[in-house]
């Protein structure tokens, strides 16, 4: 019998779960991933992806006319993955699975075959879709670029009265935040239950943290911050995270970078060539990542992130109410770009799925949800 350990107690408005709640994990899901392979996106002009992506901070390991494969620091395939397309849109995740039979057994339960992929990708894969449509592979055996150079790390800090730096200035270059590794993808799902219960069943995925819409805990969580089950080998907070919403869709993508110092500087660094800040910088409450969210020139939301929470599976999931303003630890005040609440092409199209949803009986969005929802979005 598994003992779990509870690290949410006394942090901000964190708790366990009540009996009957939701238990955050599969008993024999399976199979269980160990970590995100890439991200798949769409995107209708490469060369002004790829001129984000250098500034972001990522390095490009194939760039074709149809093609573009970008990668971080450390070894491993590429983070993302773009295809040319007629407009920009997330076509879904690649999850490493531990062994080919992994893959086998996840392609039998979903009744798909195990194709090769590419020679630029290497491997195998098994593609099915998750309830809210969202494309899924799990992969093994895939091309592993070795390591490049690290950026430096900012160790020499005077804290306190602890000085480890005397007679020497402390200056961050102003250049890209290298980055290091994919970290996780959010999605939002009109069908959140039956989807959060897929990725356990099929995945093997753990819940680390459920929230609920403020006096709708009765009707259970309505987002979950869920983690790859590596035993006893710590893995981060959150790989996925899956939350309700009127529509299935991308929310954002969060990409590590070395510390603060160069999670600020590279902010100033994309500031001053133009790029938009969504939000940040601030420290997440859930995951405790130091973060810092941008939009790229077609308008998805991407995060530079530090310093985030690693559980191992002793850990049960916390519960806490949903907010705007218990979004962060410390920071500005979650902006309406993040939470998409201005009016704009993004937050009309957020409007149509709301009216959409409500008409259609076949989701689990409806009227009380949706004054959660909006208690949520001006909280």
């Amino acid at each position: 019998m598994t003992t779990f350990g509870d690290v949410h107690e006394g942090l901000h408005a964190d708790g366990v779960a009540l009996r009957g709640e939701h238990p955050g994990r599969h008993p024999n899901p399976v199979v269980k991933v160990v970590d995100l392979a890439w991200l798949e996106f769409g995107k209708p002009d490469l060369t002004r992806t790829a001129a984000f992506a250098a500034d972001f901070g990522f390095t490009p390991v194939l760039h074709t006319a149809d093609e573009l494969h970008l990668r971080g620091t450390h070894a491993g395939p590429p983070c993302v993955v773009v295809r040319r397309a007629a407009r920009s849109a997330f076509l879904g995740p690649a999850f490493r699975a531990a062994t080919a039979d992994d893959v086998r057994r996840f392609a039998e339960a979903a009744g798909v075959g195990v194709e090769p992929l590419p020679e630029t990708l290497g491997g195998v894969s098994a593609t099915t879709r998750d309830p809210g449509g969202a494309r899924v592979r799990v992969v093994t055996g895939c091309t592993e670029h070795p390591a490049l150079p690290a950026q430096p790390a900012w160790t020499d800090h005077n804290t306190g009265d602890r000085l480890v730096r005397i007679n020497r200035g402390q200056r961050a270059p102003r250049e890209a935040a290298s980055i290091e590794r994919l970290g996780h993808v959010v999605l939002q799902s009109d069908r959140y239950l039956e989807a959060l219960n897929w990725y356990l069943a099929q995945l093997g995925l753990i819940v680390s943290d459920f929230l609920y819409y403020p006096g709708q805990r009765d009707r259970g969580p309505v987002m979950s911050f869920l983690r790859c089950d590596r035993g006893d080998t710590p893995s981060d907070h959150h790989t996925l995270a899956l939350m309700l919403g009127p529509a299935n869709r991308y929310v954002h993508s969060a990409y590590q970078v070395r510390d603060l110092d160069v999670l600020a500087a590279g902010g100033e660094y994309l500031r001053e060539r133009g790029y938009r800040r969504s939000w940040g910088i601030g420290r997440h409450i859930q995951g405790s990542q130091i973060f810092d969210y941008w939009r790229d020139p077609d308008g998805l939301i991407v995060e530079h992130f530090t310093d985030g929470d690693r559980f191992d599976r002793s850990v049960a999931p916390g519960w806490a109410p949903m907010s705007a303003s218990g979004l962060a630890q410390w920071g500005p005040p979650a902006t309406a770009d993040f939470l998409g609440t201005p009016p704009s092409p993004r937050s009309l199209g957020e409007l149509r799925s709301i009216v959409s949803a409500l008409r259609c009986a076949d989701n689990e969005f409806d009227t009380r949800r949706l004054l959660g929802f909006l208690k949520v979005a001006n909280s």
